[in-house]
Order: structure tokens, then sequence, then C-alpha cells
């Protein structure tokens, strides 16, 4: 079967490696001309996702790319530690890196395998045939057409022209990067606070560098807007939400130089419709969450994965993505009903410790 897959991001370019593992012909078409799309951001790859890779013995590039964790620290406003918690050893993960790092490293390893990645293809329209049309201009036909198009997907909206659009979760996420002598370190785990008004997490790297995060309430603006944000003004925006709090969070954004990046934080509560007879959702495009958890990457992971088994051992698609429907969808809800809670997740072992079985059989 020929497999168009429209995104090489997380969920497109690992389900390219699932099916072509089960005996598929996928072909990836990226809408950037390079693997970096949303390079300022950083992610945490959770144990869950990890074993995704696992799965199908895609875990070592990743591993190579990014560093690990053992923990977390909560501290409320005053400064105060409220809980701390120890991430399973048994565990591989998590696993932080720049989505940049994360996208070069699957895919070099998916274009080692033969996959074959076509860059600067964005998808604007696809028939039931399946003929996807790109931006420009040009065409591809396959059997069936994977939306792993992210959180705008267009994928999605041709599956059902009347799915609900993100939803804005009331918060704008800024990412930043210092390599400032003097803060506090936190090596091997994340430190997350609660400020007076905001949120705020950072861990440092082994070669000492500070990565660090902001969530913060604010009202929607449009993308032409935020795309306008100068870093200056990002640092700004996230220094005077915490300037008021005794602690670390504003003399590390204020440490911070040009390398930070900020946008608006939205999820997918639930998308009705996840496929056709020919056309089916993974990823974003089916079920963005909230970053609060840290478990987009993840859950897009397994998602990958499992649809790669459901066309395996499944007869055809329409039943393969029933079935894919029906493993999927009650796990990834929850995932993001948590998540738009803001909850961190100390005590989140059913997402954790979930595990695929490459091996194992998927039945109608």
């Amino acid at each position: 079967m020929r497999v168009l897959i429209a995104g090489g991001g997380v969920a497109g370019t690992v389900a390219a490696m699932a099916l072509q593992r089960a005996g598929h012909e996928p072909v990836v078409y990226e809408a950037h001309p390079s693997g970096g799309a949303d390079a300022g951001a950083f992610l945490v790859v959770m144990h869950n996702g990890m074993n995704a890779l696992r799965a199908i013995d895609a875990d070592t590039p990743v591993i190579e790319a990014s560093f690990p964790s053992t923990g977390m620290e909560l501290v409320g406003p005053d400064g105060t530690t409220l809980g701390a918690h120890e991430f399973d050893r048994e565990l591989d993960g998590p696993r932080t890196l720049t989505r940049a790092a994360l996208y070069r490293a699957l895919q070099q390893e998916a274009e080692r395998r033969g996959v074959e990645i076509v860059h600067g293809k964005r998808l604007v329209s696809a028939t039931d045939g399946v003929t996807a049309t790109f931006q420009d201009g040009t065409t591809a036909s396959g059997d069936v057409l994977v939306g792993a198009d992210g959180l705008h997907s267009v994928v999605r909206t041709l599956i059902d022209p009347q799915a609900e659009p993100p939803r804005f979760t009331g918060l704008t996420v800024v990412y930043g990067y210092t390599r400032a002598e003097g803060l506090p370190a936190a090596q091997g785990s994340y430190r997350m606070f609660r400020g007076s008004r905001a949120a705020f997490g950072y861990t440092t790297d082994p070669d000492g560098a500070t990565f660090w995060f902001a969530r913060v309430p604010d009202s929607e603006r449009s993308r032409a807007e935020i795309a306008a944000v100068t870093p200056e003004g990002w640092r700004e925006f996230t220094h005077a939400a915490f300037a008021d709090d005794p602690l670390p969070c504003a003399a590390i954004v204020a440490a911070t130089g040009d390398d930070v990046h900020g946008g608006h934080s939205y999820d997918l509560p639930t998308t009705r419709v996840w496929s056709t007879p020919s056309m089916v959702l993974a990823g974003d495009a089916a079920h963005a969450a909230s970053p609060a958890a840290g478990q987009g990457a993840s859950m897009a992971l397994e998602d990958a994965v499992v649809l790669g088994q459901c066309l395996r051992d499944l007869p055809d698609a329409p039943a393969a993505f029933a079935a894919y429907d029906r493993l999927r969808r009650a796990r990834v809800e929850k995932l993001v009903a948590a998540s738009a809670g803001q909850d961190v997740g100390e005590e989140r072992g059913w997402a954790y410790r979930h595990h695929l079985d490459w091996t194992a059989r998927i039945t109608a």
C-alpha cells in the first residue's frame, strides 16, 4: 500500500518508519524546506514516548540528541518547595531536546531506512482517491493519506469540514535558553514554579545551559501580532509576569539574550471524526494538548506506532482506521483533559507506564 503522509514532524516521520516496517510504502511530504519548523521550542519525550520509539527500534537517535532528567521539584510563589517527584528509573525518559533536533534525528533515521521525505510540499487539498495537491501545484497519488499536519491540519478539515477548530487555552508559552553564569542550576531535573501570575520551569543541560519555559495567562492575539513580537518583547512580557515573586524566574529571563521564542497555546479536546475510508489523522492533527503535561510528542509517537500496527494486521484501511480510533481515542482525550487542568503530572503513571509491543497483533 502506498501511503502519503502530510507532515514530517514527530507523528508523520515515525508513522512512516512504522508503516515501512509493516510492509507498506510511505512517502512523507513536509511543508517546510527543512526539518526545523518551530525550531525555537524545546520539548520532553516522556517515558511512554521513548517506549513507542523503542517498539520500532528508533529510540537511539533521540537518546543521542537529547539529555535526561531524573526528577521534578515543585516550588510555590513564596519559594517554598511544595513537593518533589523522582522519575521511574526503570523506564527510559524523560529526554529533553529542541523540537528542531528531534525532527532532524527522526528524519535522518527515517531516510537511513530508505523512507522518502519530500520537503517544501504544503498540502492544500486531497481527493478520496487519494490524490494530494500541494501549494506549489504538484500532486501525488497513493492508496491512503495520513494527516500528520499538526494543529491547523488541512486533512482534519478534509475529513470533516465541520470539525471544531483548535481552542485557545488562555496561555502564551515562552521558551528561552541562556548560558549566563551564576544562575541556580537544576542539573538533571526540572524545577517547576507556581508564581503568583504565571508558571515557570527550567532545567540545566550537561553543558551548563539553562533551558526555561513560562506559561503566562494572556488574551488571544492574531498570528500576525504574535509573529511580530521580538525577542526583547518576549523577554519583557515574561519578566513582567514574575517581577513581583521572590523566585529566580525573573533573573533567569533577564539573563537571556535573543534566544527566546513565544506563541499561544491551543488544544483540541476532541475531534469528532478521525478518518474516512482513505484518510486518517495522527498526532496534533487529531488531539493537540496544552503543554502542561509534556505529553504532546509522546502521544504522537504512540499514535504513529499503533497506526502502523493497525495497517499491518487488518485487511483494509477502513478496518485499520476503526481499530486505531478504538485503541487511541479514550487515552489521548483523557490526556488532553488532564493537560487542560495544568496538572504537571506527578501521579500520571497511567500515561508514563504505557507499553507498546510491536509484535502484538491488532484485531478488529
